[in-house]
Order: structure tokens, then sequence, then C-alpha cells
């Protein structure tokens, strides 16, 4: 029977699981919405418990309903319109290790029943729901599990507070939670994040969970300012790790014989310790000195090497050609790098500036410049031939930045007045460009960034096939495919540790080489520019060159991974060059926000008693040419039980490793076929969970506690442009939306697939921001402002009914139709309000990997679509499906896969 509105329990969890109050009923089958694959082509209408008379069946497909009916059915009023009240917070308990309940503080008391017209009194106007909002079976989406509120209610119990990360590890705050990670044993999930912290024991388990064994790393996270950095010990004061497989020591090694010899829990094999370095254990089977040596008491820990490389560099190549001279970029660009010699040269020191710059430019040839200080002048060099590029000199090509910091601002100055000798179409090819900054780092025998300014059209190398795929119906997997060429050029520039970031100025967005494979694959980026000509293209150009300069980059990274015997890595996603061996990463440059993500496979069963070690090594070369070698130890349960696996996971860890595992794939795999596939995971798993964890009955949705957001991320995942195409997406924009995704961070993918939407206090003289809402339409109010926020965009909604005040205070102007839409920046007014939206909007951006330019979209506006992309609990202008809809289709085919 199903649960009862009236009963204690209705919208409760248990078993770790949350119950909502709606079941299905059967009916004809139908076509499906958009965005649904194929195989799941039968909707059901929904019934909710609160309105239903009588007990229900028990079997939810039993009772089909008439073919002439739409819309809810008999008993039940649509959503909007009935007597159902949106409480503050779900009714929460949760199920602690004893098997007692407790409620948390931020848990409302409240049940869902129906009211009469005469109990609910005077009722405030309701907003105007969007028709993208309503879903097509009568559910209410306000009703459904808020990802919003799984994010305010872990913020509000971690506020204040420190999470000890020892080991075995406890489930860690989400990634979207201010707090303080302190290191115990076992690496801040800063690092290392996984998709459920008790793995199953058995390989059977993990495959009939359909949960990913696998751990999100982001090896350069950046930590919180009161956190403790990572420490850093000598290579000859560090204890030597196990000799047999190569792991590093940590905290997981079991000492014994009084500390003669340690066990490896990654190839089980034991080591004998040096007397050099001999200490005798204490009664816990603990080294004495543990406390003193960061390999034996943290998670994380760095080592120094004796040996030193070359420092970085930093090499500019600026288009001159005769369409960048006609465009006007030309003169734009060399003001922003003359500004940008200076930012460096203050950040660096003046006489202490290690540094190394360097300069050329190209057209139809490559233009080199000698600026060693011994020279009255700088020279310039012309090379012709570069289909065999070579090197006429290599003394003076790159110049420490303290030596040379006048000569190249004065190159700078001079060169938007040379004339191009070249007015024919014939332009460079760009891999040739690259190749050019590659042999000069080799000729040198350094690491360092290199950064491509283009304005002409874009061009292919002569050997690469004219098509390309990118529409191509027969072959979609194309389109994600890089040349071999560019991939032979990538590994040639993650051997030297070259870091290529492009710079693209007026260019068409539809058609030609897209020429970001080389930036995605060697740690770089792809940046496109309307036309420098605007105020906000130059002050965005402006923030993504002094990012890159002022962001802490390694250099010529090595990534290892070690797993206990009974683990392998299976797969490695992320943008990097794939190799053989999963477990063994090379990359060319990496920074705070770059993040890869492991997937692991059972080779044999786990033993409950050992758990899971996993460890990963990082070797680079920093800045200053010091080689360092940092290392994550992390130590995990295991169990028999699927119900402590499903109790230990959460939904922002599982969205980051199905994204980049699938990001990964469409360069193999059709998109059709990669929708269809994650729908039917995500099934099993809530068929898994229903089966083996929950006792509800048959019609009741359940999801497990901490994956109640899981349904909106994956729906928001499958619907992206990327796997699903809008009428206005551009193969480009495509393209560079997966290599960005791709070496996200989890709170930035979060981010992206579920935006943060911030309705603005308007008409206060202390203007705050209230509560996230959620990402619908039917949560913005016309009388509101409102800001979202992704990785990817900026957007600012105002409604039409918003006080002339309020907009005199942020626009200085009080007309609603004189509000300019589109891409601009806010006037700098003494207000509170401007003061308070520009603070939000400087506090956003600090965080966010690259710059986004902020875009104010008016209610009404043709280009309101904008902001529809980032309401994903609504129907997407793509065709994807709503929120609401999908979750439906999730729950009755996990059912059926139950019958």
């Amino acid at each position: 029977m199903d649960i009862p509105a009236s009963s204690p329990t209705y919208g409760q969890e248990g078993l770790w699981g949350c119950y909502y109050g709606w079941a299905p009923s059967a009916t004809p089958p139908l076509n499906s919405p958009a965005g649904f694959p194929n195989t799941f082509q039968t909707p059901y209408q929904c019934q909710m418990n609160t309105c239903q008379v009588g007990p229900a069946s028990s079997n939810p497909l039993s009772h089909p309903q008439p073919v002439g009916q739409t819309g809810p059915p008999p008993g039940l009023q649509p959503a909007g319109t009935g007597g159902l009240q949106r409480p503050n917070h779900w009714n929460t308990s949760y199920q602690d290790q004893n098997g007692g309940l407790f409620r948390p503080a931020a848990a409302a008391d409240v049940a869902y029943k129906a009211q009469s017209s005469s109990e609910k009194g005077a009722q405030p106007e309701t907003k105007p729901t969007s028709p993208s909002s309503e879903s097509r079976y009568g559910l209410d989406p306000q009703l459904l599990p808020s990802a919003v509120q799984v994010m305010q209610e872990d913020q509000t119990e971690w506020e204040g507070k420190a999470f000890a990360s020892e080991a075995p590890s406890n489930l860690p705050p989400l990634s979207t939670t201010d707090c303080i990670i302190e290191d115990k044993g076992n690496a801040s999930p800063r690092f290392i994040r996984c998709t459920t912290y008790t793995f199953p024991s058995e390989a059977q388990s993990a495959q009939h969970s359909h949960l990913p064994l696998g751990a999100i790393l982001t090896p350069l996270a950046q930590q919180h300012k009161a956190e403790c950095p990572v420490p850093v010990c000598e290579e000859g004061g560090c204890l030597r790790g196990c000799v047999e497989c190569g792991a590093y020591m940590c905290r997981s090694m079991a000492w014994q014989d009084c500390g003669q010899r340690f066990h490896c829990p990654f190839c089980g094999k034991h080591n004998e310790v040096p007397w050099q370095v001999y200490q005798p254990t204490d009664a816990l089977s603990r080294r004495v000195d543990a406390e003193k040596r960061p390999e034996l008491s943290l998670g994380s820990y760095e080592i120094l090497e004796q040996n030193k490389d070359e420092t970085a560099s930093l090499l500019l190549a600026v288009d001159v050609s005769d369409t960048s001279l006609r465009a006007g970029q030309l003169e734009s660009i060399c003001q922003q790098l003359h500004t940008l010699v200076d930012t460096v040269y203050r950040e660096e020191g003046t006489d202490q500036c290690g540094l190394r710059v360097g300069l050329l430019t190209y057209d139809h040839r490559i233009h080199l410049y000698n600026l060693s200080a011994s020279l009255s002048r700088p020279h310039m060099l012309v090379v012709t031939d570069t289909d065999e590029l070579e090197l006429p000199l290599t003394e003076g090509l790159l110049v420490p930045l303290s030596e040379c910091k006048h000569i190249i601002q004065s190159v700078l100055q001079q060169i938007p007045l040379f004339t191009s000798e070249s007015q024919d179409s014939t332009y460079i090819p760009q891999d040739a460009v690259v190749s050019t900054g590659l042999q000069i780092l080799q000729a040198v025998g350094c690491p360092g960034k290199l950064l491509v300014f283009h304005s002409s059209p874009l061009s292919e190398i002569p050997s690469r096939p004219a098509s390309s795929g990118f529409f191509s119906s027969t072959k979609p997997k194309s389109l994600f495919q890089p040349s071999d060429s560019a991939v032979s050029l990538a590994k040639a520039c993650v051997s030297q540790g070259c870091s290529v970031h492009l710079f693209l100025f007026a260019q068409q967005d539809v058609g030609g080489a897209w020429p970001g494979d080389i930036p995605h694959l060697t740690g770089g980026g792809l940046f496109y520019y309307n036309s420098l000509l605007s105020k906000v293209e130059k002050e965005r150009l402006h923030c993504d060159l002094t990012r890159i300069v002022e962001t802490f980059t390694v250099y010529k990274a090595q990534l290892r991974v070690f797993t206990s015997k009974e683990l392998s890595v299976s797969g490695c996603y992320g943008s990097f060059i794939p190799s053989g061996c999963p477990g063994l990463v090379a990359m060319a440059a990496l920074d705070w926000h770059t993040t890869l993500a492991l997937e692991f496979t059972h080779s044999r069963p786990l033993s409950e008693g050992r758990g899971v070690a996993i460890q990963v090594v990082l070797s680079y070369t920093n800045p200053h040419g010091e080689k360092r070698t940092r290392v994550h130890s992390l130590s995990l349960r295991c169990s028999a039980s699927l119900l402590d696996c499903f109790r230990n996971s959460q939904a922002e860890t599982v969205l980051t490793f199905y994204c980049k595992k699938m990001y990964c794939a469409v360069v193999e795999r059709p998109l059709q076929c990669l929708r269809e596939e994650l729908q039917a995971e995500v099934t099993e798993l809530l068929a898994c969970y229903r089966k083996n964890c929950s006792s509800v009955s048959s019609g009741q949705l359940v999801l497990p506690a901490f994956l109640k957001a899981l349904p909106v991320y994956v729906n928001s995942l499958r619907k992206s442009e990327v796997v699903l195409p809008g009428v206005r997406s551009s193969v480009h924009q495509r393209l560079l939306l997966r290599s960005r995704i791709l070496s996200m961070d989890t709170k930035n993918t979060v981010t992206h697939f579920y935006p943060q939407v911030f309705a603005l206090c308007v008409g206060d003289e202390h203007p705050c921001v209230v509560e996230a809402v959620r990402c619908s339409a039917s949560g913005l109010d016309p009388c509101g402002l409102y800001l979202a926020y992704c990785p990817s965009a900026l957007v600012l909604w105002v409604g039409q009914g918003v006080s002339r005040r309020a907009l005199m205070e942020l626009f200085g102007n009080s007309c609603f139709s004189a509000v300019t839409s589109g891409e601009i920046k806010l006037l700098i007014l003494d207000t509170p309000l401007s003061v308070h939206v520009r603070t939000l909007i400087d506090t956003l951006q600090a965080n966010s990997p690259f710059t986004v330019s902020l875009k104010v979209v008016r209610q009404g506006d043709s280009c309101e679509d904008t902001i529809q992309r980032l309401l994903i609990e609504d129907k997407s202008p793509n065709g994807g499906a709503s929120y609401a809809d999908f979750l439906y289709h999730l729950h009755i085919n996990s059912l059926r896969l139950l019958v």
C-alpha cells in the first residue's frame, strides 16, 4: 500500500532513502517527449498519494488511464491549482549507524495534505507559470527534490565547522560548501573526491548496483585560506616507499616487527627498513616519529628533488597579416601585451625577474626577434620556408624580462606601424606557428606558455583531409575527433612542457577547421573575441591575459595512480592525450582547476578488514625550475552491503564522473547511444536501490539520501549542447564547451550543469542576496532582478515589473525599455544595489577558470533563450526534457525493471 499523506513517514527518508508521495498508473503507449530515447516510449499518468481516496493498488501498472482522458486523473488537481502546499524544507530524517532516526535542525516537520478553500484562507498571488516549466504529466516541479536545498542544507550543516579528513574517510562536505578541511591522514576532498566512500567488496555487487566506482582528481586544487598548505620535505629526508611497486610512503603502510619492515597495501609486498632511518613503533604499531614526518601523518605532501630544470618562459606570437591590420585588431592586441609585460614585470620583481620572454610575428612568413640587451636595437629575422622550419639562431629569442622589458615594449609599439607585404589571401597555418614556438623552447631547453594571437581566417595544413566530417550525419563521432597532425604536434608539446593558448579575433563561428585541439591537449585554452573595438571585449581580453599569466602553472607533469591489488584503474578521463596505461598520464601543463576522473574495477574481492587504498603521485616542474613530487593518499572502506555503498555516495561527484567519461566517449561513440546508455545506467541504479535497500510500496518514488539531486544533474548532462545540439548551437561552440568542461573541477562542473540563480533584493538600503532559487522559469518573479551564473555564462534577467528605483540604482535609467540588452559593462554607480551586484559578479568571476561577460536580458526580449538555457529544470530550447518529466520516466522505467 502507498504511504498516505497523513502518515508520519510521508516525505521522509528511511533506510537512507527519500520517499516522495506520488505513484504512477499506466496509460496506453504514446510518443516519448523530445530528448528521451526510443527505448522508453511509454509515459504514465502521475497520481499523487495526497489526493488519492482509499488505498492504492499494489501494482502501479494495473489500472490504465482512459484513452480519452488528458491531464491528471480523477481526484487529482493539476499542479499549481490544487491544495498542495509547498513547505520550506523537505521533511527529512536520517538513520544513524545504530539504526536510530535523528532529524537535522534545518528540517521542518511538515506533512503534505490537501486543504479545502476554507482552510487555505487568503492566498498570495502566484507567479505566472511558463509553458516550459509545466510537466506533461501534471507534476508540480516545486515538489520534486531540489538541488538548491541539498546545497543549502549541507552549507548549514558545516557552517563554522571543520571536516577532519582521516582514514578511513567519511563522506565529506559538498564541493559547493564553504568550510575548512583538516588533513588527518587522508587527502583532502579538494584533491581527491570519490563517487562512493564505501566500495562494494565483490565485483558482482558493483556491477549490480550500477554505482560507478571512480575518483575525481584535482592535484593542485586551491585550498581555503585558513587551511595549512601542503608540506614540503627534502628528497633525502623523506622515507622511501615500496621498492616493489614504486608507491610512495603514506599512512596506509602497515608497520611490522617493531618498525623493521612495513607492508605495502598497493602490491601486498613487505619492505625492509634501512637501519639509518629505523624508528621503533608504539602500542598502536605506529612509528614514534610519525607526527614529525608528513609522509607518515598526512594524506598529502610534496617532495622537493635536488635536481633543477630550466625556468619557464613566456612566448608571444602575434598575427600581423593584412587582415589583422585592416580590421584594427593589431593595435589593440599590442596595447594589451604592452600592459601585460608591465604586469609580469611588477609581479616577478625588478632585478630578480627570472622569467624569460620571447616574441615572434607572422603573416605568410614568420618573423623572429633577437632581443639581446647587447644589441643597439632588436633584430628581426624573416623565415620564408615554413614547411621545413629551421631556426637561424637561438641566442636572444628568449631573454630574461629584467633585461629586455624596454626592448620588447618598443617592438610592440612599432608593430602596428608595419605594412604587410602580402596582399593575397594566403595565410600561414596555425600549426606552423605552434611548431615554431615549440622549436624555440626546445632550442633553449625550457618549458613555458605559448600565447598565439590570431586575426586572419583559419587555415588547415595541406596534408589534412579536406573533409573533417563536421556535418556528416552518418559519422557523428568525427565531429570531436582531432586530426592526426594536431595529435602529433600536441605530443611534442607535452614532451617539452609547452602549453598553447590561442586567442582568436573576429572569426566566423560556422565552418572551417576547429583550432582548439592543440590547446585542449596541452593544458592551454582557446578564447574567442568578436571585436576589440568594444570596451567589453577589451576588458575580457585583459582579464584573460592576466589570469593566464598569474595562474600558478606546473609543467612536464606525469601522473601515476596506485590502488589496492584487488583493484585496477580501467579508465582515465580528462584533457590529455590518452596512453596505453590508464594509470599513467603525461601532461604538458596543469593548474589549480585541471581535473581528471579515474575509473576502478575489481580484479578480485576486497577485504573489509583492509579496505581500499588509493594513491595519486604527480611529478612536475614548477615555474622556477624546481622538480617536485606531490603525493595524495586516500583510504576507504569496503562493504558487502549495497546500502553502505549508496549511503556514502554523492550526486555531484557521480555527475562529474559521468560528464568526463561521456565527453571523452563522444570521440568514438554516437551521441544518441551515449544519451540512452546514461539514462539506462541511472534507471538501473534506482531499480537496484529500490530492490535491495528500501522497503516502500511498489509505486512510491524512492531515491538514495545523498543522490537526491542526481536525476536533475543527469538530465542536464543528457540535454547539454555537447551531446544534444540545438538549432543555434554551432560546431565550434560545442567543441569549445566540451574542451572547457573536461578540465573543470567538481564545483565548476556542478555549477555548469546546475547554474546558480540569485534573487537580488531591490528597494533595500542594504541589499543582500537571498537564498538561491531553483533553475526554473516558474521561480522568476516579473517584479524582480535575477543573476544567473555558470562558468560559461553570466546573465542578469530584468523583469518587466521591476521598480523604477531599482532600475535607476543599477542602470542609471528608470525606464524599462531603455535598459540595454546584450553584453554590457555595468555603470559604476555609488548606490547600494550597484555596489552589491558588482561585488557579487567579481566574487563569482574570481572562482571561475575563465572570464565571461555580463549579458543583460529583459523579460520578453528575443534573446531570452540565453536565460532559458540556464533554467535546466525546464524544457530546453534544444528539445531536452524537463526535470519533472525526466524524473517521472526514470521512476516508471525503474519500476518496470522490477515487475
